[in-house]
């Protein structure tokens, strides 16, 4: 599994409206700036996040984007699975129901299904606001004169 520019920069992104929400609706020109990312990129993303509920958008004079709901009810697993689609690492598992010929004798299958379950667990119990915190306490310690 390799997770895409797409799935990194919507993480990116989130993060950056969630730590900027204090300003109201960003621009992307701003979240653009501030990550090193292009904004023609973010607005590629832009749609997704949308249509899914994850963005409200705000046009005109000091319109953008902010987050729909509080930075604790987003999960990273929910952010890379909109993303990138799946985060199974075979491709029998990417459905409920695993319809691969060889499922029932697969030797390995029950390897690849503890890594799937791994990868969700962990991802799933990483919030928006986890990563907040925790950049925020790395940065406490760390003075500079």
């Amino acid at each position: 599994m390799k997770i895409s520019t797409k799935g990194r920069y919507a993480l990116r992104m989130l993060i950056d409206l969630s730590m900027h929400k204090e300003e109201g609706y960003v621009s992307l020109k701003d979240v653009a700036e501030r990550q090193g990312i292009s904004k023609k990129y973010l607005e590629q993303i832009v749609p997704l996040l949308s249509r899914t509920g994850m963005l409200k958008a705000n046009r005109g004079y000091q319109g953008g984007y902010a987050l729909a709901k509080p930075a604790s009810e987003y999960t990273v697993a929910d952010i890379l699975t909109l993303t990138e689609g799946s985060l199974a690492p075979i491709a029998c598992l990417e459905s409920d129901e695993n319809d691969c010929p060889r499922a029932a004798e697969c030797i390995t299958l029950p390897v690849w299904k503890g890594l799937y379950e791994t990868i969700l667990n962990y991802l799933g119990g990483i919030t928006l606001q986890d990563i907040i915190d925790s950049y925020g306490s790395s940065q406490a310690d760390n003075y500079v004169i």
